[in-house]
């Protein structure tokens, strides 16, 4: 089945699935922020087969998310890095590994727990102005600058949205 898209949709959501909505991304993301960072540790701990991990890694190196860097004499083998825009992605990824953890725990529990600041957390999304945790429920979306009554954001910028008003 061809893929959708999202390149040119008004809305940052589609956009960000543009570049981090392939099956395996998030996971390449997440294995390179533990450190699991060359070609050959990647397919051995995500059992996913080399031409698809290379077209993979090809796609987020293009995308900005991720870089190459040599490590070998040879300069044929490398290691790879998290650029500035996959970095960012690290904090929405511990966020929805802890909706999985809360929602689809694996036998035997989370396999993965997070520290801040020296403490045990369990990641949330929370405002940038008040720092409480946001949820559906507090959160009331209005639109934006760029909202436009075009294929992404028709519906943002043609009729009222939630009624919320956020505390």
């Amino acid at each position: 089945m061809p893929r959708t898209d999202y390149s040119n949709f008004a809305c940052s959501v589609a956009r960000s699935l543009e570049a981090m909505g392939q099956w395996w991304t998030p996971l390449i993301l997440r294995d390179l922020y533990l450190g699991v960072d060359t070609f050959d540790e990647l397919v051995a701990d995500l059992g996913i087969s080399r031409s698809l991990l290379t077209r993979r890694l090809t796609g987020l190196v293009e995308d900005g998310l991720i870089r190459r860097e040599t490590y070998s004499d040879r300069g044929d083998r490398f290691r790879y890095r998290l650029e500035p825009a996959g970095h960012d992605l690290i904090p929405v990824l511990a966020a929805l590994a802890a909706w999985g953890d809360r929602w689809r725990t694996p036998e035997g529990g989370p396999p993965l727990l997070f520290r801040h600041d020296g403490h045990e957390c369990v990641p949330t999304v929370a405002c940038s102005t008040c720092a409480r945790p946001v949820t559906a429920e507090t959160l009331a979306p209005v639109p934006g600058p760029g909202a436009r009554a075009v294929r992404g954001t028709a519906v943002v910028a043609s009729r009222p949205l939630r009624a919320t008003e956020a505390g």
